[in-house]
């Protein structure tokens, strides 16, 4: 039997994930690679993965796609690592820089500003670093652990995922693992003990992970992040979609 192909985010949130798989015998059953989110949905849309933890942005891209899990990258309110960072308050932004790393933070981002601050700012790709600019109207997108101890760092900072709640009443779905063609039951309900030895070991996870003084990642991955892929997240998910058509 051939081993299933399976394409992964290298971020933090992800650990618990890939602690679970690491630690279950489906790692001698996959070919698993960690990506950037990017890479990720590229890969499952180049048919070089048959399953990727992806954007859920991305899933537009595929000619079919299928939730192969119970579990996803989500959150229910404030996340903490996506963000909308500016130099001056959200209604005055005129350029928004956006992160290289990932296409549906981006569009989370493009959706708030059309449908929660009515505003159109010009959309830049590629800066020469995304993350700064001295102009005083000029916003960014950042995603994932470079964003870690970095709130304080600018003048105004906009939680992606609570600011998405404030406008539809529902959790976010960042990303969730999404195949690019039908797969077996059996393997899912595999998966998904997989996973979630994963998140009922977070305490042993933690004895690997390197801590820091300016981000508190055991409350992120306890709280911050949340991993049930719920009726809400699916809900949030499809409306999430038809935002980024209606763009």
């Amino acid at each position: 039997m051939n081993k299933l192909r399976i394409s992964a985010v290298s971020y933090t949130n992800t650990k618990p994930f890939l602690y679970g798989i690491n630690h279950t015998d489906i790692i001698n059953k996959i070919e698993l690679s960690l990506d950037i989110p990017a890479d990720c949905a590229q890969k499952l849309i180049d048919d070089k993965a048959d399953i990727g933890l992806i954007p859920v942005a991305a899933a537009l891209n595929l000619p079919e796609w299928y939730i192969v899990s119970d579990y996803c990258i989500g959150a229910v309110g404030k996340v903490d690592s996506v963000f909308i960072f500016s130099n001056c308050e959200i209604h005055a932004v005129k350029t928004i820089q956006l992160d290289p790393e990932s296409r549906s933070s981006n569009m989370l981002a493009k959706v708030l500003l059309k449908n929660h601050w009515n505003l159109a700012p010009k959309e830049v790709v590629n800066a020469p670093d995304y993350t700064k600019s001295t102009d005083v109207n000029t916003a960014f997108v950042q995603i994932g652990d470079r964003t870690f101890g970095k709130k304080d760092k600018y003048p105004f900072v906009y939680d992606l995922a609570e600011e998405w709640q404030k406008l539809t009443g529902l959790p976010f779905t960042f990303a969730a693992w999404i195949s690019n063609k039908p797969i077996s039951e059996e393997f899912i309900a595999e998966f998904n003990k997989s996973l979630q030895y994963g998140l009922d070991h977070r305490e042993d996870l933690f004895k690997e992970l390197t801590m820091r003084n300016d981000f508190d990642i055991k409350d992120y991955l306890m709280h911050k992040i949340d991993y049930p892929l719920t009726d809400d997240k699916k809900k949030a998910l499809y409306l999430f979609h038809d935002y980024i058509k209606a763009l």
